[in-house]
């Protein structure tokens, strides 16, 4: 996977140690539906535990466990976990539980506010529908259970807005690294002597070959900034040329990218070929910086 692993791990060890994750306080519960949403349009897949297509638990195990909390597999040991939380009192964030097969807990979801939740179903995907739905959901609501610590996960957002946390956001050196090994870019004998990239980095061999096919380049003072963010628009960019992709069809106006913008062609390019659908707002979001989770999105749907 394209994300760090090592903040997950440290989590997944310490978890392990207790008898639930009700104590778990890696994200907050705005953090878990942000993320969940970025899975928006995903397929069901019976199964299924990638951004390829999700069944209801792997759904709900990805979201988690790209926050850094790991949940177990299953919608039967998920339901085990946290703490039960009334109909009455359910707060973003908390996972909510269904019989869809008149077998007892069958279905979950993440509780989204306003009466609202976001599931993986067989018929629609990754999609969003109302707890009370007086068709199916309703009737087949069974309970809920409160698996993050709301006090935490409040305190981490606050530390995470004083600065940029690059153990979420991607750096254009590890953007560089998954393009070249995906599409398996030879080692180059170009040397292109940027003035803060050593010999000695890990990337070295990949920025050069990136350079080399025109993918990346350097700005004018000769750095290539290997250990700074990268925008959403530039990542338009780097994929559409590094993976040769064509215009589609159909027509596609984020609210916050006109016609005007240097990257709309990328932007649009990248929704014709379904590696973008956007964000729950209607925004690309194209000044933003793409996170790892973001980024291990777009490659799979390359794939």
């Amino acid at each position: 996977m394209f994300r760090k692993t090592l903040k997950v791990c440290l989590l997944s060890t310490a978890l392990l140690m207790t008898t639930t994750v009700s104590a778990a306080y890696a994200a907050s519960p705005s953090e878990i539906k942000t993320q969940a949403y970025n899975y928006i349009g995903t397929p069901y897949a019976s199964g299924g535990t990638t951004s390829k297509g999700f069944d209801c638990s792997g759904f709900i195990q990805q979201v988690f466990q790209d926050q850094g909390i790991d949940l177990p597999r299953t919608t039967s040991q998920q339901y085990q976990q946290g703490t039960t939380v009334s109909k009455s009192n359910l707060e973003t964030g908390d996972l909510v539980f269904f019989n869809t097969s008149g077998n007892g807990v069958s279905h979950v979801g993440i509780y989204i506010g306003s009466n609202q939740f976001i599931h993986s179903s067989t018929s629609n995907g990754v999609s969003v529908s109302s707890i009370n739905d007086p068709y199916y959901w309703g009737d087949k609501y069974i309970g809920a259970k409160r698996v993050l610590e709301q006090s935490k996960a409040e305190e981490k957002v606050a530390v995470k807005s004083a600065s940029i946390d690059m153990s979420i956001f991607a750096s254009r050196a590890e953007v560089a690294q998954s393009i070249a090994s995906e599409l398996k870019l030879p080692i180059t004998d170009l040397k292109t002597d940027y003035l803060d990239v050593k010999t000695t980095s890990e990337y070295y061999d990949a920025i050069n070959s990136v350079t080399a096919v025109g993918i990346f380049s350097g700005n004018e003072q000769g750095k290539f900034n290997p250990s700074k963010p990268i925008t959403r628009a530039h990542v338009a960019k780097v994929l559409v040329e590094a993976f040769n992709l064509q215009p589609g069809t159909g027509t596609y106006n984020f609210t916050d990218v006109n016609d005007s913008h240097w990257a709309n062609e990328y932007v649009e390019i990248l929704a014709q070929n379904g590696i973008t659908i956007g964000k729950p707002d209607k925004s690309f979001g194209i000044n933003d910086h793409v996170t790892f989770t973001q980024m291990d999105t777009f490659m799979d749907r390359l794939k």
